[in-house]
């Protein structure tokens, strides 16, 4: 697929639309990112800025009302403009395990490989506890036929000591405040590198949620 946006059935009288950020998105993403596991919380105004700046590098999962129930933000990398950075991926709980994680990841890729930026490489980096992060981008991986490297980027040593509770006023690349969590010592964070992504991108569909 290589569409703006991407629908999904979900059921009979649903369907979850993916496409790109809208400003007025940046509270439900701190919403759905407050609420996710494993995930460094920024500051509201984080997310508003990001889908203001960074739309056409953001997924926004959507439910038949148009509520946003999972999303992807990324940037194209200054240095490597043919490398998507995955910044975040979270899904609100009524929706996790059914794919759409997944789908998002295909829908922006798709996304960004049409508007001339391919062949693509993806980058994300994961925390060594985070086993849900490690199962979707090897997944990815596999579903495009993809090579997958992981190297350490910041080691928990780069982290600031009082990171925990943390929040930075704004999350922009180069530096996308990553505000820690629970424990004081931020885990490393390990850089995923997918690609180059050669083949079409694959349609993964979510699975209906009852």
């Amino acid at each position: 697929m290589t569409a703006a946006h991407m629908t999904f059935p979900k059921a009979p009288a649903t369907a979850l639309d993916i496409g790109p950020a809208r400003p007025s998105d940046g509270a439900d993403l701190w919403r759905i990112a407050r609420a996710a596991e494993d995930l460094d919380l920024n500051s509201p105004y984080s997310y508003l800025l990001w889908c203001r700046d960074f739309a056409d590098t953001t997924a926004v999962a959507r439910d038949a009302t148009g509520r946003p129930i999972g999303f992807v933000t990324g940037y194209l990398r200054p240095q490597a403009p043919r490398t998507l950075f995955v910044w975040q991926v979270a899904v609100d709980g009524s929706h996790r395990g059914t794919g759409v994680a997944g789908a998002l990841l295909d829908a922006l890729a798709a996304r960004v490989a049409a508007a001339g930026h391919g062949p693509l490489r993806i980058e994300a980096t994961v925390t060594p506890g985070n086993v849900a992060s490690d199962r979707l981008f090897r997944s990815f991986a596999r579903r495009h036929g993809a090579a997958l490297t992981r190297e350490v980027l910041f080691a928990a040593d780069d982290f600031p000591a009082d990171a925990s509770g943390a929040s930075e006023a704004a999350g922009v690349p180069g530096a996308p405040g990553l505000a820690a969590q629970g424990p004081a010592a931020h885990e490393p964070e390990v850089l995923y590198g997918i690609g180059p992504l050669t083949r079409p991108v694959p349609v993964t569909r979510p699975v209906p949620v009852p």
